[in-house]
């Protein structure tokens, strides 16, 4: 309820304090001018000031900007505005660039109420990200975001990082098809790998099972694991948990409930339901997998209080880490391996005094033709969107920033640190990372907080690049990162994407619609067996009705207009 309040008083201060912004150019009050006047006149600004040198792109006068960057709050971080890495970005800024850079902290887990907050209050960063571009597309038919086409396209020369390391696919996304207008750029996603199913192997050897390679034997091994706590637990064998579950089922359920996706699906039916597709809310056959889901809980196969605890709670870590867990999915492909000594695969250890014991990766839902599809990310549209607030006074020197951190020396360093403290280079080219304390320890892995750009590696070539992902863990061997990262990206499949304009309809939806859909669906998997189906289907019903129905039917009115009764987009 506090996050809908947020939003909604967010929403109707910026609406009011872009009331007196007119079409036609006039002043608002306090003779500002409008949002578009601002555009065009920093873009001026920036043309005048601005001119290429042989060491590269300068800015005439010192400029500042500022940049949004997460604060995850982490136990032991740094301070995400001031640190180390930032004043590496700092100093090669203005050194490069003449550009001064000012970063401004915003809460990872309520980053969108803040942001909507700044952009009401007109003291929005400079650069701003989002994950949800529905939210940039709200904002920018207010007049409040910078349309970035015209700074791409007339300073192409001077900002080919950038493009090299975008391409057109990302920097052209979001573009209009009708007014050619961009109003947010696509970070790179270069690791597409999703999700991943993980069991205790030194359960499955005290079973004396096989890794589980279809449904049927996964669902044989749950339930072996239930019947056996004793023997796997001990004194306790009360708190065994053969499936640990979370809150968000749309996400940590997508392995399986992908796996009943029928593949007929064509590019039609992906891009009219590809508003929800990382949950795959409205994609055929998905409530069956959900149904088996509850099967599963009220035969005690999944964490009883799996709907609790929400985004952040370290209540279900802490289950698996203390080695009461015996399999979960997600949320992330290399989950366990991650945190170095605090990482879950090493507290189970620790936990149990055995070397051997831990998760590993495996692959055992197979889709209605036999293949292992994976729903995994697209390189384009599935990462952070990066815009300029209508109130960004210098989107050149902007620009350059984001190409200045798009240059491999510049973004490699900020993902690996220093040589001999935070990394080693090995004779074949991959760097391993080294864990430390202190100034340069990293927030977020490989600093994809400051590395706006690109989230994951992209190194000189793709074998050195997988190499160094499997060596990123320093408390797991690389046989097991790789193991997991094959057992992610095995069959992976991303929808094509068409774009076709903006949705009015999915504006302002999206966090009412996540938190219908993620209540409902606990309510569904948790309900018992008798009453699923009318708990799934009026939960459906509802959010359908809540706004899912709306996207759905304009987005199948511009495949209609722009392909008529064609499925395939030609």
């Amino acid at each position: 309820m506090k996050k809908k309040q947020c939003l909604m008083i967010a929403g109707v201060v910026l609406a009011f304090a872009l009331t007196a912004c007119s079409k036609g150019g006039e002043k608002t009050s306090g003779n500002e001018p409008d949002p578009a006047q601002k555009t065009a006149a920093a873009m001026d600004s920036g043309k005048a000031g601005i001119h290429q040198e042989l060491d590269g792109v300068r800015m005439k006068e010192t400029t500042k900007i500022t940049v949004e960057v997460y604060d995850r709050a982490n136990d032991g971080g740094s301070k995400p505005e001031d640190n180390f890495y930032t004043n590496y970005i700092k100093e090669g800024m203005l050194r490069d660039h003449n550009i001064e850079v000012e970063f401004i902290p915003v809460p990872r887990w309520t980053e969108t109420e803040q942001i909507n907050n700044l952009l009401a209050g007109g003291s929005a960063p400079d650069i701003c990200v989002s994950y949800s571009y529905p939210v940039v597309s709200t904002y920018s038919a207010m007049g409040a975001v910078v349309d970035m086409a015209p700074i791409l396209e007339d300073y192409k020369d001077v900002l080919p990082n950038l493009w090299e390391l975008l391409g057109e696919e990302n920097l052209y996304y979001n573009k209009d098809p009708k007014t050619g207008s961009i109003y947010a750029i696509e970070s790179l996603r270069a690791n597409q790998a999703t999700l991943c199913t993980f069991v205790r192997a030194d359960w499955l050897k005290k079973l004396n099972m096989k890794e589980p390679a279809s449904l049927e034997e996964f669902e044989t091994m749950l339930y072996a694991f239930r019947d056996n706590a004793e023997m796997l637990l001990g004194a306790d064998a009360a708190k065994l948990v053969s499936l640990a579950y979370s809150f968000d089922a749309g996400w940590r359920a997508q392995p399986l409930v992908g796996s009943f996706v029928p593949t007929s699906m064509t590019e039609k039916d992906y891009y009219i339901n590809n508003f929800a597709s990382d949950r795959l809310m409205t994609y055929p056959n998905v409530k069956e997998g959900y149904r088996l889901l509850n099967k599963w809980y009220n035969d005690s196969l999944i964490w009883k209080d799996f709907a609790i605890y929400p985004t952040g709670d370290p209540t279900e870590d802490n289950m698996i880490k203390a080695g009461y867990v015996g399999a979960s999915i997600g949320p992330n492909w290399d989950y366990p391996y991650r945190n170095g000594e605090d990482s879950i695969q090493a507290n189970i250890r620790r936990a149990t005094g055995d070397e051997a014991a831990g998760m590993i990766a495996i692959d055992p839902f197979q889709d209605d033709t036999g293949a292992r599809r994976k729903y995994i990310y697209s390189p384009a549209g599935t990462d952070r969107k990066i815009f300029f607030p209508a109130t960004n006074k210098e989107p050149v020197a902007s620009a350059l920033y984001l190409d200045w951190i798009s240059q491999m020396d510049n973004r490699l360093f900020l993902q690996f640190g220093e040589e001999g403290v935070t990394c080693e280079t090995q004779g074949d080219g991959a760097v391993k990372t080294l864990s430390v304390t202190g100034e340069k320890i990293m927030n977020s892995i490989n600093n994809t907080d400051y590395t706006l750009t690109i989230n994951g590696l992209k190194m000189k070539d793709e074998e050195t690049t997988l190499k160094t992902v499997a060596l990123g863990y320093d408390t797991v061997s690389s046989d097991i990162i790789t193991k997991a990262y094959y057992a992610s990206m095995t069959d992976g499949f991303f929808p094509k994407h068409y774009n076709l304009g903006d949705i009015e309809a999915e504006s302002g939806i999206e966090e009412s619609l996540r938190v219908k859909r993620d209540a409902f669906l606990d309510q569904a998997v948790s309900a018992s067996v008798d009453k699923f189906d009318a708990i799934f289907d009026s939960g459906f019903a509802d959010y359908l009705a809540s706004g899912a129905q709306a996207v759905i039917d304009e987005r199948t009115d511009k495949w209609q207009e722009f392909f008529g009764d064609s499925t395939n987009g030609k």
